[in-house]
């Protein structure tokens, strides 16, 4: 039998969105001895490292949530990337694919890419400054540290919430399922910098309980079944401005993170490739001026 076809199989029947929400319940849940033994239990699964955490201990965290969001010691982290030439990785993770966006299509895997307007939640007007642009996908296990960060200064232009599946994105579904980032629920954020702009997109995933930003907090669950735009000025006082490597979101349980750039601004790092582990703050890539 082909398990890794029946994986895949199952998937497509599996209920996604409600066990999803009914994880993120026992998530935020106080459960006391039982929140304990399983965070004990991730812990040992997954063979997480809390020497880096701030808090090492797993009783200061009262809910899971706590626990997969926890912060790490600053020191452990800190910004190389801080030429300001410099683009900085945004997220621990692994490197999923990155490279050039061909004529409006993203590479996903071998036999599959997907639409960049799609991506973007579907008006080509936002997609249109990175159609010929590049792309860095970057998958976050549920060992890795989920806070995300800015990869270089920005000012947040826009922010559009895509319902949308909740497939799984480790590496088998990504290789198996068609227009899998294009058709799971996702949250873009577009911001101004000043070589133009850039978008992040938080991609979502089975199980994962929540999206949010630190403008916004929690930006679903819930949210619904349309397209939800919200613009922000990108002047004056009220314009929200994020520095290189400051917190810009987080993923309750692991997911993926897609960085989309105009052409001609970024040079990836030489070493970098699908498999490549990612950790927050270091050098993604070079001012391509």
């Amino acid at each position: 039998m082909n398990w890794d076809r029946v994986k895949i199989q199952m998937q497509h029947w599996l209920p996604k969105h409600a066990v999803s929400r009914l994880v993120g319940k026992f998530a935020a849940a106080r459960a006391g001895w039982f929140t304990q033994l399983f965070i004990r239990w991730f812990i040992r699964q997954y063979k997480i490292d809390m020497s880096e955490a701030i808090h090492e201990d797993p009783k200061a965290f009262k809910t899971f949530n706590e626990f997969f969001t926890r912060y790490l010691k600053p020191e452990l982290r800190p910004l190389t990337a801080a030429d300001d030439n410099q683009f900085a990785h945004p997220v621990d993770g692994a490197i999923s694919q990155l490279g050039d966006i061909e004529e409006g299509r993203v590479f996903q895997a071998k036999g599959h890419d997907y639409s960049l307007t799609e991506l973007l939640g579907g008006d080509p007007r936002d997609a249109h400054a990175f159609r010929d642009g590049d792309f860095a996908t970057i998958y976050l296990a549920p060992k890795d540290y989920h806070r995300i960060h800015m990869p270089c200064d920005g000012v947040l232009k826009k922010m559009i919430y895509v319902p949308g599946d909740l497939y799984s994105v480790n590496p088998l579904t990504v290789a198996n399922v068609p227009n899998l980032f294009a058709r799971n629920e996702r949250v873009v954020a577009i911001f101004e910098a000043d070589f133009g702009q850039f978008a992040m997109v938080l991609v979502g995933a089975t199980i994962v309980a929540s999206i949010g930003t630190v403008w916004s907090e929690t930006v679903t669950p819930p949210r619904g079944s349309d397209v939800h735009t919200w613009e922000y000025p990108t002047a004056g006082d009220q314009a929200l401005r994020l520095k290189k490597g400051e917190e810009m979101g987080h993923f309750k349980l692991g997911s993926t993170v897609i960085l989309v750039f105009p052409d001609d601004v970024i040079d990836f790092a030489d070493e970098l490739k699908p498999g490549t582990v990612t950790r927050m703050g270091t050098v993604l890539g070079e001012r391509d001026d």
